[in-house]
């Protein structure tokens, strides 16, 4: 086996701490003081998951880390030959978390307002086999298009041979209706990066990653072609423990589907970034966007289903986002947990064998189960309170059903159940002083405070829904009106 390496090596058993520290992205905060050390019996359990990983699976080199609270607080390798040690700055390819790059690119155009998700295809880009499918199909791969070239299998050989767009597509690119189910679409994400290349004038996709990505977030060892120190990719013989080379093909036009090469502590980085978000890269607003469920799941496969350039699986009772990846000679998986700030990472040099994405997995709920996240101290709302608003506050019933609005920062509002049955979700001020849904069932709806002639509050009006401050209130315009009998025993 033959694994390029830097000076030096050690026995994978964790990277010392200089060589990992990620510093939260800019723009975001964390707790007071940072991330804590992890505790010893969890890195051991972290180390055991990782290396049964990589002994069951038959992995020439496999390395593995976990960021929380937007640093990397772990990292561990193991490798079959002592001399070839793998490390946090070795190179693997990393197949299909390309895809999430590429997708952080489109959503960056579409912030900067040159392109709507809704947008057709074809309104940016000339002679695309989908025309009419959005940009926001592609990102969730429900465009209906072929899930692979036309042959021959793209990811062993030259992209030289596919020089063209047209080259990509046979005769029949879109396999299903766009917008009905989800196909999962490796030409799919060419498209985008043909895309991402004619809203900036011309420039290679990869140039522009670098550039507006990579570059403002201290990722310098991930690259389009492989760079030293980097792994070689290998297979492993199913019923022998002998290898065989695997090619590293350059993909040409297939480059956004799988492409990229990166190291364990970059992607540290980039999993601390699809957390927290970076002012300078993708607001947090906009990667909650991307994790939020786009298409329904297909089969026990894509439990979870799909968001924008994101999947999303179901781990635990947890719903985690990422992506895994795969390339001949390589295998890839990085999963977060937005709700506790915590993402796994694990990359291995064989074509198959190790279950990759389901160590990553672990490797985030070891971290969640023995040390649960530290929640931040209540404080109360700073700033002027404004009456009015702390009057909303309180119980409100939809007919007879009680629920709760509770008063958050920012003029905030949440609605509850009180009788464990309803609809609860968030709402967001605007400056018409209505609010918006953010989830649920209410995700986009408005809610209005109606007043009476006087100027008293007489209900909340939530997408037609109407809640009063009592039962059935007599007094409020209830739709179909109340029975003038009033309750009875």
């Amino acid at each position: 086996m033959t694994t390029t390496h830097s000076e030096g090596s050690h026995d994978g058993a964790h990277v010392p701490e200089p060589a990992v520290r990620t510093p939260p992205p800019s723009g975001t905060s964390g707790t007071s003081g940072g991330a804590a050390e992890l505790l010893p019996q969890t890195r051991r359990a972290l180390l055991h998951r990782l290396a049964a990983g990589q002994a069951e699976g038959r992995a020439p080199s496999m390395v593995g880390g976990v960021v929380r609270e937007g640093r990397a607080v772990w990292t561990g390798a193991r490798s079959a030959a002592e001399e070839e040690a793998a490390h946090a700055d070795v190179q693997y390819r990393i197949g299909s978390l390309t895809k999430t790059f590429v997708a952080v690119l489109v959503m960056r155009l579409r912030d900067e307002g040159l392109l709507r998700l809704e947008d057709p295809l074809g309104t940016h880009l000339e002679g695309t086999p989908v025309p009419d499918a959005t940009v926001a199909q592609l990102l969730a791969h429900s465009s209906g298009l072929a899930a692979e070239t036309r042959g021959p299998w793209w990811e062993r050989t030259p992209g030289g041979l596919r020089p063209e767009p047209a080259d990509l597509f046979g005769e029949s690119p879109q396999r299903l209706p766009a917008g009905r189910r989800h196909h999962y679409s490796n030409p799919g994400y060419a498209l985008l990066g043909a895309l991402v290349e004619r809203l900036r004038g011309g420039m290679p996709w990869a140039e522009v990653l670098r550039r507006e990505v990579l570059e403002p977030l201290g990722m310098h060892r991930t690259t389009l072609r492989p760079e030293p120190p980097h792994a070689s990719g290998w297979a492993v013989h199913p019923w022998a423990d002998v290898l065989l080379p695997e090619p590293a093909q350059d993909t040409g036009l297939m480059g956004p589907a799988g492409q990229l090469w990166s190291t364990l502590e970059d992607l540290c980085r980039w999993a601390a970034f699809l957390v927290r978000g970076d002012q300078r890269v993708l607001d947090a607003a906009t990667l909650a966007e991307m994790r939020t469920p786009a298409v329904p799941p297909e089969g026990a496969a894509g439990e979870g289903g799909y968001g924008l350039g994101l999947q999303l699986v179901r781990r635990g009772g947890r719903t985690l986002f990422g992506h895994s990846g795969s390339m001949p000679g390589f295998l890839a998986a990085l999963w977060a947990d937005a709700e506790e700030d915590v993402a796994g990472i694990v990359l291995a040099n064989c074509t198959s064998g190790p279950v990759v994405p389901a160590i990553a997995a672990d490797l985030t709920g070891i971290v969640i189960e023995h040390e649960p996240r530290i929640p931040e101290p209540w404080r109360p709302l700073s700033g002027p309170l404004d009456p009015e608003l702390l009057a909303l506050t309180g119980p409100w019933y939809w007919g007879a059903n009680p629920h709760v609005v509770r008063l958050h920062a920012e003029r905030a509002l949440e609605l509850a159940p009180l009788s464990g049955t309803g609809r609860a979700a968030r709402f967001r001020a605007e400056e018409d002083g209505t609010w918006t849904g953010l989830d649920g069932y209410y995700a986009g709806e408005t809610l209005r405070v109606v007043r009476d002639r006087d100027g008293a509050v007489s209900h909340l009006d939530l997408g037609t829904f109407v809640f009063t401050r009592g039962p059935y209130e007599p007094s409020a315009p209830v739709p179909g009106g109340v029975d003038p009998g009033g309750w009875r025993s």
